[in-house]
């Protein structure tokens, strides 16, 4: 009598790549474009989403536990805050980023209006501003996502709503 070989069943799950394709898809968009007003240039935009996935990507189990895309755009808003801290001064442009300006709105120039006044903004009052704004967090979401105080974001947001109203305004006479 032969010995019947032990059967072996291998299961090959594309359950966490498909489930990550689908968010990165989904998300991408949007991850984007808060980068792109934190960051205010197209190129380093993309290449903080592209680090953003990467660092999900590893991290999935525990970002799919909760809110995947809250915890990329957390994830996102660290690498800026990072790379801000590592070169300790930006350098902006008063230029809108790159294809941002359609030529065929008036809503689109007031937006890019906003945008150039965004980026003439300290980065700690931009970060929050986007947030607090754009993405309508609330003063306790937008501290918990910069890892600051809920007073140091007030504080922020207050004097980046007076900058802005004053740039706007110059912009307009």
């Amino acid at each position: 009598m032969s010995a019947e070989p032990a059967r072996v069943e291998v299961r090959v799950s594309g359950g966490r790549d498909e489930q990550f394709a689908a968010f990165a898809a989904a998300t991408g968009p949007y991850l984007l474009r808060v980068a792109l007003l934190l960051s205010g240039d197209r190129s380093h935009a993309e290449d903080l989403v592209q680090t953003t996935f990467e660092r999900t990507y590893r991290s999935w189990p525990r970002a799919v536990s909760t809110d995947p895309r809250a915890y990329a755009r957390k994830v996102l808003v660290n690498l800026r805050i990072d790379r801000w801290r590592g070169t300790r001064r930006e350098v902006l442009t008063d230029a809108p980023p790159e294809g941002a300006v359609p030529s065929h709105a008036e809503a689109a120039d007031d937006r890019n209006e906003v945008v150039r006044a965004l980026a003439r903004l300290p980065a700690a009052q931009r970060r929050v501003v986007v947030l607090r704004h754009l993405l309508d967090l609330t003063e306790a979401e937008t501290a918990w996502e910069l890892g600051i105080s809920i007073g140091t974001v007030k504080s922020h947001n207050s004097r980046a709503l007076a900058r802005l109203r004053t740039l706007l305004m110059e912009g307009r006479q």
